[in-house]
């Protein structure tokens, strides 16, 4: 093969990537906004027609990845919820959706309302170990069959219930998928079926019911959901393949205007040093979504967790006028800034999203006594040995000042307990081509690996 076609259809903008499969160049770029209102297909035609401008060659390879109308919506529902319930989560995040809510425990009339109100595209239910709890899972069973709205359920939970539980959901009319168990005996997890069975059904399902069939009918591969094509880069960016070493263990940032995404990658369960993990082992590839941490649609709720006297003491902003460009971006989201004042508001809130994205991905120590004194607990995923952090997104490809946003994902005082990176080094996907090269790691993954190292590039003092 000699030229691919990578293609990511966001909410806001499709961008398209030619690269050179010989030389492992990219070739040219474009984007175009997409047409979410009408049909999905028309923004499509206009970043290839814009893409066509600048590159003539014919495509051996045509591939996709879509997080439009929003990405996956799914909502998790477990027994415990720091169990069966946070190892549901963990499938949903690391299959590429965005998680509406976490349920554990029985399912009340109102969580179903809540349920029916959110919209999932998709629903997972688990809960209990393999011959353990089956009570609660067949009562979430039931409570699902009788939730208003379509959506199809994932069943991974306790295998001496999910016969019944098909049953259940489908006499309701459900659409029943079932799938190994999340959580099959206490403490070890088994996400990547229930991961299978998400992408399946997006490709299925999902698709079909977002209009981008059209899109689909152009390719040569399946459409995928972004944040799962952005996973697949960085495992194997971390991992490496055969004779092409990867680079270690790492975190990727993609900052965006409603969410900001973090990604980790490490070699074995990390773990603190002299530390007792409590809770569920952490997945060595992990991702999170911080639907709260948006550039744009939620820089209010930034500032509110840092605390505004706070935040405009810290990064040196007039009161008066950060009001003013929060309301602004309340109005139109869409806005870019408009001087230096501006400029500044901005790397203050990119900056304050990366750290508190970035703890919240990552575990935390805790001091407990016990009868042989005092002992460090670790709750979560340790990342302090991370080596590498890249950052990705609009934000900090456009902007000058990366890599001072990146250092907030660092250890520092502001999150004393996180056991967030304490040294890494800063890079940056200048080109943007994180998502591209997810696509291109099931079809060419030494061509992805090789491009990956020459565009992801450390970033100066």
């Amino acid at each position: 093969m000699k030229y691919a076609l990578c293609a990511d259809i966001g909410s806001t903008y499709t961008k398209m990537l030619a690269v050179d499969l010989e030389t492992n160049q990219v070739c040219a770029r474009s984007q175009a906004k997409t047409t979410v209102q009408s049909d999905v297909g028309s923004g499509f035609d206009e970043a290839m027609r814009l893409l066509r401008e600048q590159f003539s060659g014919q495509f051996d390879l045509k591939l996709s990845c879509s997080s439009a109308y929003g990405g996956l919506k799914m909502i998790a529902v477990g027994l415990v919820s720091e169990l069966t319930a946070d190892a549901a989560k963990m499938a949903c995040l690391n299959a590429g959706a965005k998680l509406s809510a976490t349920y554990s425990y029985r399912l009340s009339d109102s969580d179903c309302a809540a349920i029916a109100a959110s919209a999932p595209d998709i629903v997972m239910l688990a809960g209990g170990t393999d011959g353990g709890n089956s009570e609660v899972i067949l009562n979430n069973a039931e409570a699902l069959a009788k939730t208003a709205g379509t959506f199809p359920v994932i069943v991974a939970g306790n295998k001496s219930a999910v016969d019944a539980c098909r049953k259940i959901l489908e006499n309701a009319g459900r659409r029943v998928i079932v799938c190994p168990n999340v959580m099959p005996s206490f403490g070890v997890l088994n996400l990547e079926p229930a991961r299978d069975a998400i992408r399946a059904l997006f490709l299925e399902q999902i698709i079909h019911a977002k209009g981008l069939d059209s899109v689909a009918a152009q390719l040569d591969g399946d459409i995928v959901p972004t944040p799962s094509a952005v996973l697949d880069a960085v495992t194997l960016l971390s991992r490496g393949l055969g004779d092409q070493a990867g680079l270690g263990s790492l975190v990727a940032v993609d900052i965006g205007g409603a969410t900001t995404d973090v990604y980790s990658c490490t070699s074995e369960d990390a773990l603190y040093p002299g530390a007792l993990l409590k809770g569920l082992p952490q997945p060595d590839i992990k991702r999170t979504v911080e639907g709260d941490l948006g550039m744009r649609w939620n820089a209010q709720t930034i500032v509110a967790h840092v605390g505004e006297k706070q935040f405009c003491r810290k990064y040196d902003i007039d009161p008066a006028r950060l009001e003013g460009t929060l309301a602004l971006y309340r109005e139109n989201p869409g806005v870019l800034p408009a001087d230096s004042e501006g400029e500044k508001i901005d790397r203050a809130l990119a900056k304050s999203a990366v750290g508190l994205a970035v703890s919240r991905h990552s575990g935390i120590l805790e001091q407990v006594y016990t009868v042989l004194g005092e002992q460090n607990v670790q709750v979560g995923k340790s990342l302090c040995g991370v080596r590498l952090f890249i950052g990705t997104g609009g934000v900090l490809v456009n902007a000058p000042w990366t890599r001072e946003v990146l250092t907030g994902g660092r250890a520092s005082a502001d999150f004393p307990q996180s056991l967030m990176p304490q040294q890494p080094e800063f890079y940056l996907d200048s080109q943007y081509i994180l998502s591209a090269m997810g696509l291109l790691a099931g079809y060419c993954p030494e061509n992805a690996l090789a491009m990956m190292k020459k565009y992801i590039l450390p970033i100066g003092e």
